[in-house]
Order: structure tokens, then C-alpha cells, then sequence
């Protein structure tokens, strides 16, 4: 198979891209510049997108059987209305352009798998939800709302769709263990905001497999969530954290303080949350590497 990948030298685009290539699939990854890949997924063909001002290369896609759009700004900063505008941009008018540039090939791929986030539901509480649950009405909701929108035009296109409400990823070293790892690892880590919202999480295995998952299984399309069938508050999730690497969590962080960090906006995400369960993604019959919080946390702290 050969896969095109957008968003292919962050932390899960890599990921992705190592998988591919280790089973013998060709990848066309896309980056702003090539040349700052610094030879990360060795093997992946390179090439340039500017994805808010053009469409990709039609030569890009020769002979591409699926794309996996993981296109996107990094949500986890101060919102500021000029930072809200890139987040929104490099997921709504990137995709646009994906989908359009597809749209007008000869030769077209068979899939689309689309990123989405579980922020799509917005702060819903202690509220179970799944695929079929509505979207919020803060601004990470709009965004994915938005974020999907433009991938579906994949399916007027004529592609199989499948769309995939990503947790907080749990890899070492970067995304949410990224942020809290030195607090913790200095005995200052605990939860945040009282700790009682819901988080919901995936080990980053889990997120590749699933990918592949949705990208080769033909009866896989409309969305599926990518988050442990196991969500847990924050409190919890603190607590895992310091047995991982046998810390104490015992400093809880106030509200006021995520306030001056990130911004009120931002901060008002992070202590929102959402109890997210894969229901339809476990009734196609995806199987979850990693279940439970403690085991992933010693698996990730482990290697």
C-alpha cells in the first residue's frame, strides 16, 4: 500500500509513519519544510505543503491508495485570538485544501482517515459519551466540528470516510505526560483544578494501531472515537502518573493558576472534560492494546 500523511513529522505522524514503513508500506509524508525533518521517519518521501495557502501537488498522490490527515496547530497553548485563528486555519482550511485537491484527481485514493479530537464534546461533566453523543459549544468543539466538516467532503469525492476523535495521547517526553513529567519527577505533581473532570486517553500504540486499523478495514467509516474504553478524572489520572514514576501527586494546582499560565479560555478547557467511551469503534471490532491506565503508564515508562 502507499499512504500519503499529512501532519507526518509531529509525534503522531511519526509514530504512524515508522508503523507503515516497518510493514512495508511507501509514505509520502507532507511538511511545510523538508528540510527540518532531521531524518525522522527514514524512508518516508518528503515533500513540501504550505496547507492554509494551497492545495497539494497532484503528482503527490500517483498511485496513493489512502491519506491519513493528521494536519494541525497545537491546541495546548494560550489562546490568544491570533493563536485561536492558526489552531482553526491549520485544521479547517488545510483539510478544505486536502479534500479539494483530492477531489480533483483522475486516479483518486480509496480512503481518507481524518484526525479529530475528542474536544469535539465539548465540557460535558461525568456524562458518558460516545460517537453518537452532540458536539459542544467551546471553541476546541468548533474547531472539530469545523475539522470534520471539510474532511467529508472527502465523501462527495467518492472515498471511504473515516473520521477519529482523538483522546490525550500518552507517549514519553511530549504531548500531556510532556507537561506534567518534570513537576512530577520533582514531587511537585498532583491534580489539577480540583482534579474531579473526566480525562479521556489513549496509549500512543493504541492511536497508531487504531489508525491502521481505520485505514485498511474496509467496513471502517464515519467516526469512531480513539480513547480508552477506561477514561478517568484527573485525580486518578495523577495518581497513576505518580506510581508510574513512583512520585508523590500530592500537590493539587488551583484553577487561578492555569488561569495566569494558559489564559482563562484555555484554563477553562483544562478543567472541563470529557467522559469519552469508543463504543462504536469497539462494536467494528477494534480491540484495545491498552486498557488500563496503570498498566500503560509502566508500559510507556518502561521502554
Amino acid at each position: 500500500m502507499k499512504v500519503l500523511v499529512t501532519g507526518a513529522s509531529g509525534a503522531i505522524g511519526s509514530a504512524l509513519c515508522d508503523a507503515l514503513l516497518a510493514r512495508g508500506d511507501q509514505v509520502v509524508g507532507l511538511t511545510r519544510d523538508p528540510s527540518r525533518t532531521n531524518g525522522r521517519a527514514p524512508g518516508v518521501e518528503w515533500r513540501r505543503w504550505e496547507p492554509t495557502l494551497e492545495r497539494p501537488s497532484a503528482e503527490y498522490f500517483d498511485g496513493v491508495d489512502g491519506v491519513v490527515n493528521l494536519i494541525g496547530e497545537k491546541i495546548n497553548q494560550r489562546w490568544t485570538e491570533e493563536a485561536k485563528r492558526r489552531i482553526m486555519e491549520t485544521r479547517r482550511t488545510a483539510t478544505q485544501n486536502l479534500v479539494q485537491a483530492i477531489a480533483g484527481l483522475e486516479g483518486k485514493p480509496k480512503v481518507l482517515v481524518s484526525q479529530s479530537a475528542v474536544g469535539y464534546y465539548g465540557d460535558r461533566g461525568e456524562t458518558e459519551l460516545d460517537e453518537a453523543s452532540p458536539p459542544g459549544d467551546s471553541f476546541d468543539a468548533d474547531v472539530c466540528r469545523e475539522w470534520e466538516q471539510a474532511a467529508r467532503g472527502a465523501e462527495a469525492a467518492g472515498l471511504r470516510l473515516a473520521i477519529v476523535r482523538t483522546g490525550q495521547v500518552l507517549y514519553a517526553g511530549g504531548g500531556l505526560l510532556g507537561e506534567l513529567e518534570t513537576p512530577f519527577k520533582l514531587g511537585v505533581g498532583g491534580p489539577l483544578a480540583g482534579g474531579h473532570q473526566y480525562l479521556s486517553w489513549i496509549h500512543i500504540d493504541d492511536e497508531v494501531a487504531l489508525l491502521l486499523w481505520a485505514l485498511d478495514n474496509p467496513g471502517v467509516s464515519g467516526v469512531v472515537n480513539a480513547s480508552a474504553p477506561t477514561p478517568v478524572t484527573n485525580r486518578d489520572f495523577s495518581k497513576a502518573l505518580g506510581r508510574a514514576l513512583h512520585r508523590p501527586a500530592l500537590l493539587p494546582i488551583p484553577g487561578f493558576v492555569l488561569d495566569l499560565k494558559v489564559g482563562s479560555e484555555f484554563a477553562a478547557a483544562i478543567k472541563g472534560g470529557q467522559r469519552v467511551l469508543p463504543k462504536r469503534t469497539e462494536e467494528l471490532g477494534y480491540e484495545f492494546r491498552h486498557s488500563d491506565l496503570d498498566e500503560a503508564l509502566s508500559s510507556i515508562y518502561a521502554s
